[in-house]
């Protein structure tokens, strides 16, 4: 392989390869496994020298086919997409992807069929410029399809999402013309080579890291929807899979080789038809954009895409050598695409639900065993639903659950409200929460359903049923399919609470609800039921606990606000008596002023109710504090105030938040003890810790408040 930097001007061949015109036509006399032509950066369109003024095209007719064909597919499909009646944010961003990929594809097809290399040159580069858009744009797709808190993930990956659009962008047209520095022709096909400057590796390696990214939020989605929105999605995410995989693994010979090899983006056309196909195939399912799933945040660490992408990246290398051993450089395209649609189609076997109920059936049937593994069900049930804390995120993951272990694609969990009188939506995999709410049903009839359901406390075919309450809760879970077989409800009750209902249709094939299904079916609903009530628990116990907080701090604030008000009180009684002494109204003043700012601070306080109370510990002596503290209250007749104050350490505190504890202590004594009496203030050291003690003689009662030593 051989590949020219850039020069000034333009070179011929090596002399035992140069061109010679025969007959009106040039032919090609190639010596050794490389010819290259160096291009100058001055080079002007259509003043080429005669020994490279012709490039031979028959070598790729089948890049030029596929491309072709791969614009096609591409630029048709965003045209539908664009002229449907709704468009919605995220469709106009598909939308967006699918133009650029079908002007990418393009811009390639132009690059096979051009007959002068500066022409080629000239289309790579502009091929280039549409790549720079694609990593924006299917990273926002990839964030936003098939999500219902799909802002809440554009806001986390703002950042990410700008550079995605700013820095491709910004190479491609900041270094248009030095994107592509050279062109060779290599391999036994003569295939075209196209030298990537700086600016275009980089421009690469950044679609490969976009490519990577896309995957795993792809996957996350994926993994996160179940049953009917599983199924609704399932053909979109599998082509763009396809697409971005091979894309990877193309950009990553790429960067490899440093060049841009056209039998590669043979490959990528065909990989794109083969997307457009399985992106229409999903689009012609009803409902494909109503899917709302919610992906967890957080990261997951158990994510299989980067261990399938370097898997599949050693694969298809291998493959490379092999079809090269087999067929040669020509057959290549071919080997390739056929290779990849059949590891297309064997991963929608492997994700095909049918399949795998059909699997478990005939090991059923032939080999005498149960239909259910109880002990793998009842350990991912339990595992799925133990530390949900929420009824919201509990119902997700029980409609995840029985929809995984009965094969059953709609899944959808009510709850009865508080009152018991209407049933509440709480998770499916088939309904939005929109959706949930179009059958408005009446109260008497929703009464009417939570009565028999008490009656009916098992799990029922509502579908054979002619009784009026199952009509109603027929209204309630619509049928996807017309052949998905019968419905079934099954309430969920504990302590002889009716507490929600489950309700189940659309079962891959058909296929009946067998005895060892009801009695499975039973047995989640009392776990689950279970689950619901300790939850309630939980919520009315926290609830009781939040009031008795609620009360204690409204107690805080009345005994600070009665505090105040009684050293003011304290303060015009003193007045008349005392106006005329300087030394007292300049006490007064202070006070005054004492109290205003305490009024302030009591106020800021209040307003941070709902965050967090910012503490600000430094190393302080409590005795000090205490001083201070006191050094307002000492004049306060006619209650003798004394203070015994040992030598203490010095130990971490807030001293804004002691001296206000010790000021209440001391006014809540003041109260409490009356026209006379005394009150003792006394700091001490025991064991380890450092003891505030505030004692009044009215009722001989102590307040504590220790504080731990850091000596």
């Amino acid at each position: 392989m051989c590949l020219v930097g850039t020069g000034s001007t333009p070179s011929h061949f090596s002399p035992d390869g140069v061109r010679t015109k025969r007959g009106g036509a040039w032919d090609a006399r190639r010596v050794g496994s490389c010819r290259s032509i160096r291009l100058g950066a001055r080079m002007r369109s259509g003043k080429v020298r005669d020994a490279v003024e012709r490039v031979p095209t028959t070598r790729m007719d089948i890049t030029l086919i596929l491309s072709i064909a791969g614009a096609s597919c591409a630029g048709i499909l965003a045209l539908v997409m664009a002229m449907a009646a709704r468009r919605s944010p995220t469709q106009w961003v598909l939308v967006a992807g699918l133009g650029v990929l079908a002007a990418e594809s393009l811009c390639t097809a132009l690059t096979a069929d051009a007959v002068l290399p500066q022409a080629m040159i000239y289309w790579q580069n502009w091929r280039l410029v549409a790549l720079s858009f694609l990593p924006g744009l299917w990273l926002c797709f990839s964030l936003s399809y098939a999500r219902g808190n799909y802002r809440e993930f554009l806001i986390r990956w703002r950042l990410l999402l700008a550079g995605a659009f700013l820095l491709p962008v910004g190479l491609a047209v900041g270094f248009h013309g030095r994107l592509i520095v050279s062109i060779a022709q290599t391999g036994a096909g003569l295939h075209w080579l196209f030298g990537l400057g700086t600016p275009g590796i980089c421009l690469i390696l950044l679609f490969l890291i976009s490519a990577i990214l896309l995957l795993m939020n792809l996957e996350r989605t994926f993994r996160t929807s179940v049953g009917t929105m599983r199924w609704r999605i399932k053909f979109m995410i599998l082509g763009l899979v396809v697409l971005f995989a091979v894309r990877a693994y193309t950009s990553s010979q790429f960067l490899l080789f440093r060049g841009i090899d056209l039998s590669l983006d043979a490959v990528n056309s065909g990989t794109l038809i083969v997307a457009c196909l399985l992106v229409l195939r999903s689009l012609l399912r009803a409902g494909h954009f109503d899917v709302n799933v919610y992906p967890s945040h957080s990261v997951l660490h158990n994510s299989l895409t980067v261990l399938l992408t370097g898997i599949y990246l050693l694969i298809v290398g291998v493959f490379a050598k092999v079809v090269t051993f087999l067929g040669g450089d020509d057959a290549f395209q071919l080997q390739a695409f056929l290779v990849l649609a059949a590891l297309v189609l064997l991963t929608i076997l492997l994700l095909s639900e049918r399949l795998r109920l059909l699997t478990k059936r005939f090991v059923s049937r032939h080999f005498q065993r149960p239909l259910y593994d109880y002990r793998t069900v009842w350990r991912s049930l339990t595992e799925g639903t133990a530390s949900r804390v929420e009824q919201t995120d509990l119902c997700r993951a029980v409609a995840r659950s029985v929809s995984e272990i009965f094969q059953v694609l709609s899944v959808t969990v009510w709850l009865v409200d508080e009152r018991k009188e209407r049933l509440l939506f709480g998770a499916s995999t088939s309904l939005t929460e929109a959706q949930a709410k179009q059958p408005n049903l009446s109260a008497a009839q929703m009464a009417q359903v939570i009565d028999a359901l008490r009656e009916h406390p098992g799990p029922l075919d509502i579908e054979s049923s002619g009784q009026t309450w199952t009509a109603l809760l027929r209204r309630l879970h619509p049928d996807e399919f017309r052949e998905g077989g019968n419905r079934i409800c099954v309430p969920m009750t504990a302590g002889g609470e009716l507490l929600g209902v489950i309700t189940l249709g659309d079962r891959v094939g058909a296929v009946p609800c067998s005895l060892q299904d009801f009695d499975l079916l039973k047995s989640v609903s009392d776990q689950v039921a279970a689950n619901l009530l300790n939850i309630h628990l939980s919520q009315r116990l926290a609830q009781a606990k939040q009031f008795e907080a609620f009360q204690a701090m409204s107690a805080f604030f009345v005994h600070d606000l009665k505090n105040t008000a009684t050293t003011l009180s304290l303060m015009l009684q003193n007045l008349p008596v005392h106006f005329n002494d300087p030394g007292f109204r300049q006490d007064a003043l202070r006070g005054i002023s004492k109290t205003v700012v305490h009024i302030n601070d009591l106020i800021s306080r209040l307003s941070r109710l709902g965050q967090d109370i910012p503490i600000h510990a430094v190393d302080s002596d409590l005795n000090v504090l205490v001083t201070e503290a006191l050094k307002g209250l000492v004049t306060t007749p006619p209650v003798e105030l004394v203070s015994q104050l040992r030598p203490l350490p010095k130990v971490r505190l807030d001293p804004v938040q002691i001296q206000n504890v010790v000021t209440n202590l001391v006014l809540n004594a003041s109260d409490a003890v009356g026209a006379a009496g005394r009150i003792t203030v006394e700091t001490s050291q025991q064991n380890g810790c450092v003891v505030l003690a505030v004692a009044d003689t009215s009722r001989d009662r102590h307040r504590h408040v220790p504080m731990q030593d850091d000596c």
